[in-house]
């Protein structure tokens, strides 16, 4: 549904954010416990709601007041029609977003009472997204401030977006999910890396690499974070962002000053209902606020907010806030 609002202010910034990747459309049964395998359990709700992880990112910057452009492709059936209406309607530019004969990619959820949730993905018109279409939109990323990328597309395509957003002198921001091993061309083209502890320990090739998400907060052990960011920047990641979920936040800058390159974000308690969704509800945040001058940790600290807004309602883009409830929260 077109956003019949005014949009929110935008913020200063030094370009364009362009988002390069996936649309879905969300399937989302809610349920009071997750099954476990081979189990079958009732549900107690049903929705179908626009999301993807780049579609997600781009209307979550957007409402932040950030310029945004998605590149992406959708099939030419109901879903794809919702997603681009969804994503116009805040006011996110989809000029870039192809039609495709595969049908629009789904994202298959399960939402339990805590509001935690399993997916499942099928990438449709989304594994049609190629390099030419990179390339079809070489007006706005040259414009780029900040260039986003996940890989629920195929990797020769976030391979290159990774180029044309280091050419064109943007922060190359990769959110590392799902998962999957990545060639070093595209580590170094990442300027900030961005994943969860469970992708962190992948990533590094050890599960000890990083504290889990688990441990308790008394337990913040700053030279255990040090030696990640040591692992982080020997393969190449100068700067990345380890989601702890409840836990919070961990900025590993090795760009940082000394004293500073290891900077613990709090988390923000708030009643949460549904957890989808929210870790692209960080990554928006994380690219409006670089791109807006914001050092790492800095944009960490809103996003964290931004992310914990965006748990307090059912749904994916239409949970996410403005930049004045972030505020609002964070006190500002």
């Amino acid at each position: 549904m077109l956003n019949s609002g005014t949009r929110p202010p935008a913020v200063e910034q030094a370009g364009r954010i362009v988002v390069v990747g996936s649309l879905n459309a969300d399937l989302t049964i809610y349920c009071e416990r997750l099954p476990l395998p081979g189990e079958t359990v009732h549900g107690n709700g049903f929705a179908v709601n626009p999301g993807g992880k780049s579609a997600n990112q781009a209307v979550a910057a957007s409402r932040l007041g950030g310029n945004v452009s998605l590149v992406g492709a959708v099939g030419e059936d109901p879903n794809g029609s919702m997603l681009l209406s969804s994503a116009a309607g805040s006011w996110v530019d989809v000029g870039h977003v192809r039609t495709s004969p595969e049908p629009t990619g789904v994202a298959v959820i399960a939402v339990d009472a805590g509001g935690e949730n399993n997916i499942i993905i099928s990438a449709g018109a989304n594994g049609t997204l190629s390099p030419a279409d990179v390339a079809a939109a070489s007006d706005v990323l040259e414009e780029a401030a900040v260039v986003c990328l996940c890989l629920e597309v195929g990797m020769d395509t976030v391979l290159a977006a990774a180029r044309a957003g280091h050419d064109a002198g943007a922060t190359v921001l990769l959110n590392l999910s799902p998962y999957g091993e990545v060639p070093e061309e595209l580590t170094a083209l990442t300027d900030v890396l961005l994943v969860n502890a469970h992708e962190a320990a992948l990533f590094l090739g050890d599960n000890a690499a990083v504290p889990g998400p688990d441990a308790p907060a008394a337990e913040w052990d700053n030279a255990a974070w040090d030696g990640a960011r040591t692992r982080f920047a020997e393969r190449g990641i100068r700067q990345a962002v380890v989601t702890l979920g409840a836990q919070g936040s961990a900025v590993l800058d090795s760009l940082a000053p000394e004293g500073a390159r290891v900077i613990r974000i709090k988390p923000i308690t708030v009643t949460g209902v549904d957890t989808t969704g929210a870790g692209d509800a960080f990554t928006g945040a994380v690219a409006v606020r670089l791109a807006a001058g914001d050092a790492l940790a800095g944009a960490a600290a809103f996003a964290s907010a931004a992310a914990a807004l965006a748990t307090t309602r059912k749904g994916t883009q239409a949970a996410y806030p403005a930049a004045a409830d972030v505020a609002r929260l964070l006190g500002a």
